[in-house]
């Protein structure tokens, strides 16, 4: 699956989940995640993919139900948007899924916490994350669209400045870049 997606920074949540409301987005998760990335030591899927491979588990706030999911995500175009191709499968046992990629030289990385929000909205899904503050202490929203035409479209509908708006990963938010 590909993925259209950028990010909007220095939101006010509240105000977001508000104005999604106002327009008619249906809420369709609320949920808590932790995020386990993988590489070689080399950064191999970094350097040459410009993505990665992580195990996602996620709990349903509204169902509490429990998934966990394996992910090779990587970057295949960025310039206003970003485009990602991610390949997922559902895993039923984390810790042995972890031992078979170490078994591979995958290196487990620090885990990530966060919270996701998600509305859709027509074709258009909205999502307002928030990291553990030593992660990234800001919540942002991620538009994700099969177009750039419906970008085009969320960004009036929530009337967005374009000037919050990026491409840019969680990784290079992270780092400043």
């Amino acid at each position: 699956m590909n993925e259209i997606e950028v990010k909007v920074l220095n939101i006010n949540k509240e105000e977001i989940e508000k104005k999604l409301l106002e327009i008619g987005a249906k809420l369709i998760k609320d949920e808590e995640q932790i995020n386990i990335r993988f590489d070689t030591e080399d950064k191999y899927l970094r350097n040459i993919y410009h993505g990665y491979l992580r195990i996602r588990i996620t709990k349903n706030n509204l169902t509490g139900e429990t998934t966990n999911t394996l992910t090779l995500k990587r970057n295949i175009a960025r310039d206003v948007v970003r485009v990602n191709e991610e390949i997922e499968t559902e895993i039923s046992n984390v810790d042995e899924t972890i031992k078979i990629l170490d078994a591979l030289k995958y290196s487990k990385k620090k885990p990530g916490k966060k919270h996701r929000k998600s509305y859709i909205y027509e074709n258009i899904l909205f999502e307002i994350d928030e990291w553990d503050k030593e992660i990234y202490p800001h919540p942002y929203l991620e538009i994700e669209v099969t177009g750039k035409n419906d970008l085009e479209k969320a960004i009036k509908l929530l009337n967005i400045d374009k000037q919050n708006i990026t491409a840019k990963s969680i990784d290079e938010l992270v780092k400043g870049k």
